[in-house]
C-alpha cells in the first residue's frame, strides 16, 4: 500500500492559497499555513491548538492537496457528521464509518473508501476493531492519518480512552503514512506519550493559538451553595446572550436547572448528561444550537464537537479536575471573536468531588484483587456481567466506574481481554418437531415470517437445544437492518415454543490467565500509584490557578507550554477586580521577601526529609521542646532564625512555600507527612532563582519581617474556610495536622480491609475528633458521628494517634512567647546579630546545608490523598458516552457520594 511518503508529485506550496479557496477561505489563521506546509512535505505533526483554533483545516487542506485519502480518527459521531457535511458542502469528497450508521450505510462507505473515492474518511477508533474496515482500508492509498483529541491515547492525559492506545498498531499496519496528532489539551507528559504512542518519526511540534484575548477569566471565592448560587444568578441576569453551565454531577445538573427555572423565567433553560437517553441528549443539543435553548447545564458529557460560536459564557458552577478539562471546555466561548466572559465558581469543598473521582478511577490493589479473583472463578467463557452486578457481589465496591477501572487495569496487563458488544452473541431456542415454524406465524406479518426463515437456516436440526450465533449473521441472512430484525424476533419470542435471548449489552469478559495467582500477575503498581499520584497533582494545578494573582490568561499559557503572549489586560487579576469578600494580604517586595524565605527553605533542607511542618516551624522558631535537644535540631544554623514569628505564622508561611510549589509534603511511615524541598524550592534557597510573586503573607507576618507593602493583594477566602467545622468552630493549625494524621491512618485501613474510606469515618466526624481530641473511648463516644462500633473496631488506634499528636503540640506550644521590647528591625539584622554573638555554629547556607554527602536534598514525588468525600448526597453513574463515571445514584445497588453541598464556610454540609 502506498503512502505519502516519498512521493514526488508534491503540491507546490504556493498553490495553497488556490487550496484554500476550496474551503471558501481568504487567508490562514495564525499558524495554521506553518502546519499545513510541514504535512505536505511528508513530515510527522503534534499540533497542539485551543478548541475553535483551526485545527481541521490543517489536515483537510492537506488531504485535498494529495493523492489518496486522509484517514481522520475522531471519537465524536456529531462531529464526523458535521465535517462530513460541510465539506460535501464545498464539493469536497468525503465519508464516514460510524455505528449510528446502519449496516447497508457503512458497507456502501467501505466499498467507496476501498475503490480510492474519497479525500477524507472519518471513523471512530472503536472502528480499528472491524476486520470488515481493515481489509478496506488496506486496499487504498492513505496519504495522510489525522488524529483528532489526540490526548486520548495517553494514560497520562485528562479522557484516555483505551480504543486511542490501538491506533499506533493501526499507524503501522496502513504503512505508517505522515500522520498529525491534533489536541487543544496536551501538557508535556501527554505530549511525550502521544508521540511515543504513535512511533511518530522527529515530529514537529506546534504549539499556537493558546491566547485567547477576547474571553475574560474569573475565578469568584463563594462560601456555600447559597453563595454560589447567587453568583450564578447574578452573572445570567447581567449577561446577556447563550451560554453553558458545567457542574460535576447529575444531580447538581438536575437541581440547578430547577434552581433556575424558578429564578431566571427570561431564560429557556435546558439539560444535558449522561443519564439521559440518547435522543433526549440529541434532541437538546440540537436545540441548544439552533438558540431554541440559550442556556445549557451540562455535565462535562457535553461540548465536545460543538461548534456554537456565539457562546458569551461558560460558568464552572464546581471546580473541574484538571486544566486541560477547564480550558477546553471554558474556551468553547466566543469564538466568534466577541468579548465572553468565563467564570470558575472556587470552593475548596469541591476537591472532595474531585477526589472521589480519582479514587474511583486508580483502583487499589485490594480492589483488584477481589475482581481477579471473583472473574476467575466464574465458569462460563465470555463472562457476561454487567460491572454493576460485578459490583453487587463485592462488598466494598465503591460504584460502577472503580470496576470499569479495575476492568481495563486487568486487560492493559493481559489478564483478560473485553470483548466488543458486536461480538456478543445471540441465542435462540426452537422446542418443536415441526419441519417449520412459518404456519404459526400470520401470513401478513412478513418481516417476521422472513426473520424466522433466516433463523431457521442458523438452527438447521439442533432444535431443542439453545443455538448461539453473532446476530450479524441473521441480519445478513435477512438482508435486513438490525432495528426490523430485533422488533421480529421480540415478536416470535411470543411463540411457546420460540425463545430467543439477544446479545449481551456491554463488553463480555474473556478471561486470558485464570490460574495464576493474584500475586504472581504482573501488575506493575508503582507505575499505577505515579499515574495516581500524577492525577492529584494535576488537581493541585487546578488550585494553584484559582489561587493564582497572576494573569489567569497566561497561567494557562505557560501550563500549555505557550511562551508568548502578554498579560491579557482583561481577567479579574489584571483588572484588579476582587471580591469584597475576600481576605486582605501583602505581597512583599523581593528584597524584603527574599532573605525569610530562604531562611524557612534553609530549615527544610536542614530537615532531611526526616521532619514535617510543626517540628521544622518549632525548629526555626526556636523553641525549648526537649524534642529539638533530642534531635539534634538545636545544634543547626537555622535553629531560631524566624524567631521573630510564632510558630502557628511560621507554619502559614510553609504552606505558602507549600501551595507555590518550593517544599511538597511526602511519606516517611505510615501517618507521619515530612515536607522536603522541590527542585525549584532548591534553585531559591541557593538564590539561583528569585521568590514566586504568588508568594503571599498575612499583614502580621509582612509587619514582622519589617516588610513593606507594595501592594494589598486578595488572599484567597477558602484559606479560612478550609478550617471551618461548623458555623461557630473552627479548626487551628494544630487541628488541621490532625485531621491529616487521622486520613492518613483511614487510608490505610481501608486499603487493608478493602472498604471505601468514607464508610469507615466521615470526613466531618474526623473533622469534630481533631477540634474535640477525646483522649478516651468514653470521650471518643460523645463525639458527633461517632458509633460505638467504630470505637470497638478502631478506637485504641485513633485515641493513640491523637495522644501522640497532643504531646506534639504541647511541645511546640513554649515557642508562642511574647515578642522583644527591642525586636530586630530586618531579617538580614537577624542573620548578622547571630553571627556576632557566636550562636551560629555553622553558615546559613553552608555546605551541609545539603546533606550528608554535599548533595541536594532529596525530593519525592507526592502522592497522597488528601481529603477524602463524604457519603451524604448521590452523583452521577459512569457514563458509556465518554461523560468520566461520578459515582452512582443514591441508594442501593448504587454508590453513594459525596454531596456538592456546602455550609456557608466552604465546607461540605453533613
Amino acid at each position: 500500500m502506498a503512502s505519502i511518503r516519498g512521493v514526488t508529485d508534491m503540491p507546490h506550496l504556493d498553490d495553497l492559497e488556490q487550496h484554500l479557496t476550496r474551503f471558501r477561505l481568504d487567508e490562514f489563521r495564525p499558524g495554521q499555513r506553518e502546519v499545513i506546509e510541514t504535512i505536505l512535505s511528508g513530515r510527522d505533526c503534534l499540533c497542539i491548538m485551543p478548541t475553535g483554533g483551526g485545527k481541521s483545516l490543517c489536515y483537510q487542506l492537506p488531504a485535498v492537496a494529495s493523492e489518496g485519502v486522509a484517514l481522520v480518527v475522531s471519537p465524536l459521531i456529531a462531529l464526523m457528521k458535521d465535517q462530513v457535511d460541510s465539506l460535501q458542502a464545498l464539493g469536497i469528497k468525503a465519508g464516514c464509518v460510524n455505528s449510528a450508521m446502519s449496516m447497508d450505510e457503512r458497507d456502501d462507505q467501505l466499498d467507496a473508501l476501498a475503490a480510492g473515492e474519497f479525500d477524507l474518511m472519518y471513523i471512530a477508533p472503536e472502528r480499528m476493531r472491524n476486520s470488515r474496515f481493515l481489509r478496506a482500508v488496506e486496499s487504498t492509498t492513505v496519504s495522510l492519518l489525522a488524529v483528532d483529541e489526540a490526548h486520548c491515547i495517553s494514560e497520562w492525559g485528562h479522557d484516555f480512552r483505551p480504543d486511542y492506545a490501538r491506533l499506533g498498531e493501526l499507524r503501522q499496519r496502513i504503512g505508517s503514512p505522515p500522520t498529525i496528532a491534533l489536541t487543544a489539551t496536551a501538557t508535556d507528559a501527554v505530549r511525550k506519550d502521544v508521540v511515543k504512542q504513535l512511533a511518530l518519526d522527529d515530529p514537529a511540534v506546534f504549539v499556537r493559538g493558546f491566547a485567547r484575548p477576547n474571553l475574560k477569566f474569573e475565578v469568584a471565592t463563594v462560601q456555600g451553595n447559597r453563595d454560589k448560587e447567587a453568583r450564578l444568578l447574578d452573572v445570567l441576569n447581567r449577561t446577556p446572550g447563550s451560554g453553558i453551565i458545567y457542574a460535576a454531577t447529575r444531580k447538581a445538573c438536575e437541581e440547578l436547572v430547577e434552581l433556575l427555572g424558578e429564578q431566571c423565567p427570561q431564560r429557556r433553560i435546558g439539560l444535558y448528561h449522561g443519564g439521559l437517553a440518547p435522543e433526549d441528549r440529541r434532541q437538546m443539543q440540537d436545540d441548544f444550537m439552533s438558540s431554541r435553548l440559550d442556556t445549557i447545564v451540562a455535565t462535562n458529557a457535553f461540548g465536545m464537537g460543538i461548534d456554537k460560536s456565539d457562546l458569551r459564557f461558560v460558568v464552572h458552577y464546581h471546580l473541574p479536575g484538571t486544566l486541560e478539562a477547564y480550558y477546553q471546555e471554558a474556551g468553547r466561548a466566543g469564538r466568534d471573536g466577541l468579548p465572553s466572559y468565563c467564570l470558575m465558581l472556587f470552593s475548596y469543598a469541591d476537591r472532595y468531588v474531585q477526589e472521589f473521582f480519582i479514587e474511583n478511577a486508580h483502583p487499589s490493589r485490594e480492589l483488584l484483587r477481589n475482581v481477579y479473583d471473583f472473574l476467575r472463578g466464574r465458569k462460563e467463557d465470555p463472562i457476561e456481567l454487567t460491572q454493576q452486578e460485578v459490583r453487587e457481589q463485592l462488598p466494598g465496591a465503591s460504584g460502577n466506574e472503580g470496576i470499569a477501572a479495575a476492568e481495563q487495569v486487568l486487560e492493559k496487563y493481559g489478564v483478560l481481554r473485553r470483548l466488543d458488544a458486536f461480538q456478543n452473541r445471540a441465542s435462540v431456542w426452537i422446542d418443536s418437531d415441526l419441519p417449520t415454524l412459518i404456519d404459526l406465524v400470520p401470513r401478513e406479518a412478513r418481516n417476521q415470517r422472513h426473520v424466522l426463515r433466516a433463523v431457521e437456516r442458523i438452527v438447521g436440526d439442533r432444535r431443542h437445544e439453545r443455538v448461539t450465533f453473532p446476530l450479524t449473521k441473521l441480519l445478513g441472512l435477512a438482508e435486513m437492518d438490525r432495528e426490523p430484525v430485533a422488533r421480529a424476533l421480540r415478536e416470535l419470542s411470543r411463540l411457546e415454543v420460540f425463545d430467543y435471548v439477544p446479545p449481551f449489552r456491554g463488553r463480555a469478559i474473556h478471561m486470558l490467565k485464570r490460574e495464576t495467582p493474584f500475586h504472581e500477575l504482573a501488575i506493575d503498581f508503582e507505575e499505577l500509584d505515579r499515574k495516581k499520584a500524577y492525577e492529584f497533582g494535576k488537581l493541585d494545578r487546578v488550585f494553584g490557578y484559582a489561587r493564582t494573582e497572576r494573569c489567569r490568561q497566561l497561567e494557562i499559557l505557560r501550563y500549555f507550554g505557550d511562551s508568548g503572549g502578554e498579560p491579557c489586560g482583561v481577567c479579574d487579576n489584571c483588572a484588579g477586580a476582587k471580591s469584597k469578600s475576600q481576605m486582605r494580604g501583602v505581597q512583599l517586595d523581593q528584597a524584603v521577601l527574599s532573605q525569610p524565605v530562604r531562611m524557612a527553605l534553609s530549615g527544610v533542607a536542614r530537615g532531611k526529609g526526616r521532619f514535617g511542618k510543626q517540628i521544622i516551624a518549632q525548629m526555626l522558631a526556636g523553641s525549648r521542646s526537649s524534642k529539638m535537644a533530642r534531635f539534634g535540631l538545636t545544634k543547626l544554623s537555622t535553629f531560631g532564625l524566624l524567631s521573630m514569628l510564632k510558630q502557628t505564622e511560621i507554619v502559614t508561611l510553609l504552606d505558602e512555600l507549600l501551595r507555590v510549589g518550593l517544599v511538597e509534603q511526602t511519606d516517611i511511615n505510615r501517618f507521619r507527612p515530612v515536607i522536603v524541598l522541590t527542585p525549584r524550592g532548591n534553585e531559591v534557597m541557593r538564590g539561583n532563582e528569585t521568590v514566586p510573586d504568588s508568594l503571599i503573607l498575612t499583614p502580621e507576618i509582612g509587619r514582622k519581617l519589617g516588610g513593606r507593602a507594595v501592594t494589598p493583594v486578595a488572599v484567597d477566602s477558602a484559606v479560612a474556610a478550609d478550617s471551618a467545622v461548623d458555623s461557630e468552630d473552627s479548626l487551628s493549625h494544630d487541628d488541621l495536622e490532625l485531621v491529616e494524621l487521622l486520613r492518613r491512618w483511614r487510608r490505610e485501613v481501608g486499603e487493608a480491609s478493602g472498604q471505601p474510606v468514607f464508610m469507615i469515618l466521615h470526613n466531618k466526624t474526623m473533622e469534630r475528633i481533631a477540634h474535640q481530641r477525646p483522649m478516651t473511648a468514653a470521650a471518643l463516644k460523645e463525639v458527633k458521628g461517632v458509633h460505638p462500633t467504630f470505637v470497638s473496631r478502631h478506637g485504641e488506634q485513633v485515641l493513640a494517634i491523637i495522644a501522640d499528636h497532643v504531646a506534639t503540640c504541647a511541645d511546640a506550644a513554649e515557642t508562642d512567647m511574647p515578642e522583644s521590647d527591642d525586636p530586630v528591625e530586618s531579617v538580614t539584622e537577624v542573620v548578622h546579630e547571630r553571627r556576632k554573638s557566636g550562636d551560629a555554629d555553622e553558615p546559613l547556607l553552608g555546605e551541609d546545608d545539603w546533606g550528608e554527602e554535599g548533595g541536594s536534598p532529596a525530593t519525592t514525588e507526592a502522592g497522597e490523598l488528601t481529603f477524602v468525600p463524604d457519603p451524604d448526597g448521590a452523583t452521577d453513574e459512569g457514563d458509556a458516552d465518554g461523560e468520566p463515571g461520578h459515582g452512582a445514584s443514591q441508594g442501593p445497588p448504587a454508590v453513594e457520594a459525596p454531596s456538592i453541598r456546602t455550609t456557608s464556610q466552604g465546607q461540605p454540609a453533613m
